[in-house]
């Protein structure tokens, strides 16, 4: 983290100051300021919250050592693969992104101002000169850019895949529970077995509950920035698109990959969080119509009326939230794009003028 800190982040922000009142030179140099910002605090909050967190990861161990059933492991399989296929998109956007980035620096950069009198590092740092001062800089500033798109990559597919475990617990307790009232009413077993196994399943609702809400706790802070982050970098990256193509720039090729990679980056950053929460809230909803569709009609009073602990539970559904602005959701990740959208349309009417 004091990589990032040190050779990324404060270099560009000195940058922006120094830039102020050039808006296309500030909107470039912030870029990578707002990232390596947003990675921190990613990595932070990761630190701060981590016996939490640690907690959480030995439970989903024991959930995948525990399974008994094959119906059960199957769920979970399917939702693992979700995950899996959309960390890996993910980390297509991060290696091509990192790759390019590095390409470009040392192609554009430092091959052609290390035999110069005035040498430029990968984040403007007009002090640093001399060698081997400025090779070691010029790499440990490479490095520290490259931690922080894997910081933002690592933390976002860890918290995207914590969710989505959750969501496969929940659709596995509404499958128990639904075989469970077949079973009485098929007079596989008694009522007092019933109450047993209904118990269990309430306990394991107020655990599913538990962690999503430690999940929500320790990342909601983060989350928010993250959002407002998202639609910022989206904004600039968009933007510094539309000025090379307005103004005729030439760019390398290079360069345009660079940027498209890292627009893809930006856009996977936020939907990864907006997937996983919308499908979070969809099975905590799931949950509680399950007990509707299933058998209850055919089940003694007091059992049926025993069902109502997991509606009550199911009212609230279970979200990822942006602090106390908002939820996460894919109406979220649409509304994120078309701000983001708006606000490059108005740095564009600024530069005209």
């Amino acid at each position: 983290m004091s990589t990032i800190s040190f050779y990324v982040f404060t270099p560009q922000i000195i940058n922006v100051i120094r830039a102020w009142g050039n808006l296309i030179r500030m909107v470039e140099l912030f870029v990578a300021a707002n990232f390596s910002f947003m990675a921190l605090c990613k990595l932070l909050a990761t630190r701060y919250y981590g016996d939490k967190l640690r907690t959480i990861i030995a439970s989903v161990k024991t959930d995948w050592m525990t399974s008994k059933n094959d119906w059960e492991r199957d769920t979970m399989l399917k939702i693992a693969k979700c995950g899996r296929f959309l960390s890996f998109r993910y980390f297509v956007a991060t290696i091509g992104t990192i790759i390019f980035a590095i390409t470009f620096y040392l192609d554009n950069t430092f091959y052609k101002s290390v035999n110069q009198p005035r040498r430029n590092l990968a984040y403007r740092f007009d002090y640093i000169q001399k060698s081997p001062n400025y090779e070691i800089t010029f790499f440990i500033q490479l490095t520290g850019g490259a931690y922080a798109v894997l910081g933002n990559y690592t933390v976002d597919s860890f918290v995207s895949i914590l969710v989505l475990h959750v969501c496969a617990q929940l659709i596995n307790l509404r499958i128990a529970l639904s075989k469970l009232v077949d079973k009485l009413t098929n007079s596989f077993i008694s009522s007092l077995t019933f109450k047993e196994g209904l118990t269990a399943i309430v306990e394991r609702h107020e655990h599913l509950i538990r962690t999503a809400k430690t999940i929500n706790d320790c990342y909601s802070a983060v989350l928010f920035m993250h959002l407002l982050a998202a639609i910022l970098q989206l904004c600039l990256i968009t933007f510094q698109v539309f000025t090379i193509i307005t103004n005729n720039i030439s760019l390398p090729i290079i360069r345009m990959i660079f940027l498209l990679f890292y627009i893809y980056f930006v856009v996977m950053e936020l939907y990864s969080y907006c997937y996983a929460a919308e499908k979070l809230l969809t099975e905590s909803t799931l949950l509680a119509y399950g007990v509707f569709e299933c058998k209850w009609y055919n089940l003694p009073p007091k059992d049926a009326q025993n069902l109502m602990l997991i509606v009550h539970r199911s009212n609230i559904p279970l979200r990822l939230t942006a602090g106390k602005f908002g939820n996460f959701s894919m109406e979220l990740f649409g509304t994120a794009i078309r701000t983001s959208v708006g606000y490059v349309s108005a740095l564009l009417s600024i530069t005209s003028q």
